[in-house]
């Protein structure tokens, strides 16, 4: 599988040297390198110096939305189901400093808090053979679009501008429907269903929805003369609205919650779209915690396949997860707009290996073997222990370690020149 998919995107380089540079930082990437960036990924790769990873993704001639694609083609090829999901979310990687494509002061999940940071919108692929994030685009605030010297300094296109994160899933979802990704659903938390306009572009694709929306969202009743807002809806429910069904299983069982569906409401202002509206509302059996999903499908559906589509939203999570502790997401060092996307891409070529071993390893065990199935992160150990062959060789690790302590050196003399230069100015 490791050689399927650097296979895949192999005709995407024209020289043999970032071809073969490409394979090894994937390689490296599965590796169990504690942090990932070009340094350690070179050393791992046996190389007397990082300048072949550095060139890969800095100078080396490749088209990253390019392999993006390949990549993309391959998960739909393996995981494909006319019922699948895409799932848009954000992940944040907090930063240091002010030149890094993309940061600022802003709110990221990852922190729960506004720090310093760098945001990451991903599309994650989900459907009953498995789920993997397949796109990725970088989020440009304004305070870097209307500063195009700042722009131009990380690289940043001169057509690229300020797209909202609705915006650019929408434009991920649009990118894999029109290259033929099997989907039928789109699912997302309340950042992107409280967007009236990232609904309508779903509607627009004929795609079903089920979108999670804040508990003061105003739910359009009797064709949209009134609003209510959807916690006060919830109130006025009766006992019998109630039912109890799982939103598949989870790692403790499976996840039982209340949910109530008002079918026929949430009609936004598009009386062409011949589809259902409807809110879906889910409680919490322990806490009573409610959370709230406006709905929409193309022809008549279920409370079961609802139901089961705000459930698999979570995988997200899970692969991003996957793709920060096990193969270095969060771990790149790069600053230029097309450094991020390429590492950002690699590492989506790494976390597809994992999925589809993991998805294919379940499907080929025998029912009942008396332990659960081949996680992710059990599939990367067991490709360090019987493909990846860690260097052992003292002379290389002692190389590396000198060549760190010297690049060290330098940049510490550097910063105390600065700040003294900075210091003595008048």
């Amino acid at each position: 599988m490791l050689a399927g998919v650097l296979g895949c995107f192999a005709g995407r380089f024209g020289r043999v040297e970032p071809r073969r540079a490409a394979r090894q930082f994937v390689t490296g990437l599965l590796s169990d390198c504690e942090v990932k960036t070009c340094w350690q990924l070179a050393e791992q790769a046996g190389h007397a110096r990082p300048d072949a990873m550095q060139r890969l993704l800095y100078r080396a001639v490749w088209d990253a939305d390019a392999v993006r694609d390949d990549l993309r083609d391959l998960v739909a090829g393996r995981f494909g189901d006319p019922d699948a999901v895409l799932i848009p979310d954000e992940t944040g990687d907090l930063k240091k400093g002010t030149h890094t494509v993309g940061v600022q002061r802003q709110y990221t999940g990852t922190a729960g808090r506004i720090e310093n940071s760098q945001v990451g919108v991903f599309l994650a692929y989900a459907s009953a053979h498995g789920h993997t994030l397949i796109d990725r685009r970088v989020y440009l605030p304004v305070s870097w679009t209307d500063d195009r010297d700042r722009c131009r300094a990380a690289g940043v296109p001169d057509e690229i501008g300020f797209a909202t994160r609705s915006e650019l899933a929408a434009d991920m979802i649009t990118a894999a429907l029109d290259a033929g990704v099997p989907a039928g659903w789109a699912a997302a938390d309340e950042a992107y269903g409280n967007s009236t306009a990232f609904r309508a572009h779903l509607r627009g694709h004929g795609l079903g929805y089920v979108l999670a929306v804040s508990r003061n969202h105003l739910i359009p009743l009797d064709g949209g003369k009134t609003r209510v807002r959807a916690d006060r809806i919830a109130a006025d429910l009766p006992a019998t609205a109630w039912q109890r069904r799982s939103a598949g299983a989870g790692s403790k069982g499976p996840r039982f919650y209340d949910w109530a569906w008002l079918d026929d409401v949430c009609t936004d202002a598009d009386p062409d779209d011949d589809g259902r509206h409807s809110l879906l509302i889910r409680r919490n059996t322990t806490t009573g915690e409610l959370a709230f999903y406006r709905c929409w499908t193309p022809r008549p559906t279920s409370l079961a396949q609802l139901v089961r589509v705000a459930g698999i939203r979570w995988t997200v999570e899970e692969s991003f997860q996957a793709a920060k502790g096990q193969v270095g997401l969060d771990q790149h060092q790069v600053r230029r707009w097309d450094s991020w996307h390429r590492f950002t891409t690699l590492t989506l070529a790494a976390l597809a290996v994992l999925a589809i071993c993991a998805a294919d390893a379940a499907h080929n065990d025998p029912t009942d073997t008396g332990q659960i199935k081949l996680t992710v992160n059990e599939t990367r150990r067991l490709i360090n222990a019987h493909i990846i062959r860690p260097l052992h060789d003292l002379a290389h690790r002692l190389r590396w370690s000198q060549r760190r302590r010297r690049h060290q050196a330098q940049a510490r003399r550097s910063h105390y020149t600065r700040r003294l230069n900075l210091e003595l100015q008048p």
